[in-house]
């Protein structure tokens, strides 16, 4: 009997465990297939499939992962759908961007420190007449050659030659390019000017044949003023004196002007021959003040000069006391009658100077970088006559004997033009 209980609680023992084990058995499979599920829904995330989600499931304890992954895959999705809209925003703006550079009339390439080709726009590929992906890695002076000395990071508006269009004009501007990885690169933007080259070769061309048509009648008027002023064709009365002479200075005027404008023309057309020699400056700018004291004295000026040495330059006598007188000139025109125009000489290393001072309206510091340029002119606001081509002719002149003209003014006081000529 004892024997017979003890074997049936061994039985029911060993059912007992049986049905532990099958119970524990369906939990890890579950647990099992939920990881699997887990798994895969990781997996196709991490393939790109982020429409996938896991099942929803009644058992809390696997409900809330459930929900967490979920959200997290919706959140990765929406994320990529902010990105996919910003790389194709990005497209367009870069195709646009393109676009737009593309169809500029200028030309523009991209250097590296080496002068190495980077990249370059459909011009610079006409204009080089090599295909773009050859361009790619050439130096750009394989393309080009600088009419200057002067680095391809330093062009600024300077004229350059294509090899392949030597018959346009170019010119080049060189930027640098600032880059995170902080390598040397350049932009040099390229500009066709031939056309602007061509209109100016006709306007001066134009305006040295109406010019020089214009001096034959202006010189016979001057001949006719005289032989009226000196009575050649009867005696004429005081009045009559007056007006004529008045007469004769507006056309020297005139003629002057039509004179500049033929020299400006010589000038470009086939740059200055000097005639150079060693001029004694006190006796030359004694002799331009002699000549020039009269025109002062109208204005109520006189000029004053009084060397404290004798200085000697090497120079073309002609186009020097041309530039002496349009600066003394000037300084009539613009100084202010109670004051006189003073003329200095002196000697600063490797230079003579000659310092023509008004005391006049002076130059403001934003027109005094242009009163050289060509054609520029403050006669309007004076109510003068004036070219503009006064002072560039001067400088021109003395930039052609290796010297400057210095401008240093200060407004309502002083204006100083200072003529700098090397040494022997």
């Amino acid at each position: 009997m004892l024997w017979y209980a003890v074997n049936l609680f061994i039985i029911l023992i060993f059912i007992l465990l049986l049905l532990v084990f099958k119970k524990a058995d369906k939990k890890w499979s579950k647990i099992n297939d939920y990881l699997g599920m887990v798994t895969n829904t990781v997996n196709s995330v991490r393939y790109g499939n982020l429409a996938t989600k896991i099942e929803k499931l009644e058992n809390t304890n696997y409900k809330n992962l459930s929900e967490s992954i979920n959200r997290m895959v919706e959140t990765l999705n929406d994320r990529e759908k902010m990105i996919v809209e910003y790389q194709n925003e990005l497209t367009r703006q870069n195709k646009f961007l393109e676009a737009v550079i593309n169809s500029l009339s200028d030309g523009i390439l991209i250097i590296d420190d080496d002068y190495n080709i980077l990249r370059v726009t459909p011009q610079i590929v006409n204009w080089f007449g090599e295909d773009g992906k050859k361009l790619m890695d050439k130096n750009i002076l394989d393309y080009i050659r600088p009419k200057k000395n002067i680095k391809c990071e330093k062009f600024k508006d300077d004229e350059i030659f294509i090899k392949n269009n030597s018959a346009a004009y170019f010119e080049a501007t060189a930027m640098k390019l600032v880059l995170e990885d902080k390598k040397k690169r350049y932009v040099i933007i390229i500009k066709n000017t031939t056309n602007q080259q061509e209109l100016e070769k006709l306007r001066e061309d134009f305006v040295a044949t109406l010019t020089h048509d214009l001096k034959v009648p202006i010189v016979a008027e001057s001949n006719i003023l005289d032989f009226l002023i000196n009575g050649k064709f009867g005696e004429i009365n005081e009045k009559q004196h007056e007006a004529i002479s008045n007469m004769k200075d507006c056309n020297q005027e005139l003629l002057e002007l039509v004179q500049i404008l033929l020299e400006t023309y010589k000038i470009n057309e086939a740059g200055i021959d000097l005639d150079k020699e060693n001029i004694d400056l006190v006796s030359f700018i004694r002799t331009i003040v002699d000549e020039m004291q009269s025109i002062a004295e109208k204005s109520g000026l006189k000029i004053v000069f009084n060397p404290q040495n004798n200085l000697t330059v090497f120079a073309d006598n002609i186009q020097l006391k041309r530039v002496v007188k349009n600066l003394i000139q000037n300084a009539i025109s613009h100084s202010d009658s109670s004051k006189d125009v003073n003329i200095a000489i002196s000697q600063i290393p490797n230079f003579i100077t000659i310092g023509i001072i008004d005391y006049g309206k002076g130059i403001t510091k934003e027109n005094i970088d242009k009163i050289f340029n060509k054609y520029y002119s403050t006669a309007k606001k004076f109510r003068k006559i004036g070219t503009g081509l006064g002072l560039y002719l001067s400088q021109q002149i003395i930039k052609s004997h290796n010297g400057e003209i210095v401008v240093t003014s200060e407004e309502n006081v002083n204006t100083e033009f200072c003529i700098k000529l090397p040494k022997n």
